[in-house]
């Protein structure tokens, strides 16, 4: 095998979303993307957690039909990892893209989740991609990438998690497009769960009901409350046959605190609800 072929190997994998991922549009953040998207914009999402933004992303890479690369942030990225590095292969040394070089190479959709968990050092490097050059430095190769029309960079992150050590830089958030996420009205997140857990309409709205009164604690013991995702969680248990109270417990409330008054709040809470 050629050092080539080795080097693709162990490239980034190019995700093609080939069937429909379920997203139920809330206001007009598709017709958004899609104009962002034609004239060449980056896109900030902004929303607490678990309330839609991947699955908003991954329905865009459908919509649109171009390949998608999520990378998820974290504190020990580096620019080599979003870039690339010089890798030994067998008795070689050979160059492997990284995930936001690979996309800009292949014009994608390159989704960085989460990027206030990411060094500031590390996304200093996107700002070129961000703006009118649409251009990504290689230093290691002395190689500077021009992004293709097709190309188009995704940054999110959850504001509720903001501190003065991780929060979004002026000169980074201003070369963006923003949209704000928040959980859907309750019926709508009502279908969601109903249709994502695969419960009756009543036990989604019991479920509903349930998260808006974690997410009335937030800020009073709790930093966020109960997730669209948590609940269509407890939905597929319930769903499985574990008994929804049960199945809230381990889904919900032992999923948002591990403290002791905390939990025995959420325990009545679900008790009350189910």
């Amino acid at each position: 095998m050629d050092k080539e072929q080795d080097a693709r190997d162990i490239a980034p994998v190019l995700a093609r979303i080939e069937s429909e991922p379920y997203y139920q549009t809330v206001a007009n953040e598709v017709t958004l993307f899609e104009s962002a998207c034609r004239r060449r914009l980056p896109l900030l999402l902004k929303g607490p957690t678990g309330c839609g933004k991947t699955r908003f992303v991954e329905y865009m890479a459908w919509r649109l039909r171009r390949p998608l690369v999520t990378v998820a942030c974290h504190d020990d990225l580096t620019t080599a990892d979003l870039v690339g590095r010089y890798l030994i292969v067998g008795s070689e040394t050979v160059w492997v893209d990284g995930p936001l070089a690979a996309a800009v190479r292949a014009g994608a959709i390159c989704y960085l989740d989460e990027i206030v968990e990411a060094r500031k050092d590390t996304t200093v490097v996107i700002h070129p991609l961000a703006d009118s050059r649409r251009m990504l430095a290689i230093d290691k190769r002395g190689e500077l990438l021009a992004a293709p029309d097709e190309f188009m960079l995704v940054i999110s992150y959850n504001p509720g998690y903001q501190s003065v050590l991780k929060e979004i830089k002026p000169s980074t958030r201003q070369r963006f497009v923003a949209l704000e996420f928040d959980y859907p009205a309750a019926e709508v997140e009502a279908g969601i769960v109903a249709r994502e857990g695969g419960v009756d309409g009543e036990t989604a709205r019991r479920l509903v009901k349930l998260a808006e009164l974690t997410r009335n604690l937030k800020g009073a013991g709790l930093d966020e409350g109960a997730s669209t995702r948590l609940l269509v969680h407890a939905a597929q248990l319930i769903a499985d046959g574990v008994e929804p109270a049960a199945a809230c417990t381990a889904a919900v409330a032992r999923a948002l605190s591990d403290d002791p008054e905390m939990t025995a709040t959420l325990d009545d809470l679900v008790a009350a609800v189910f």
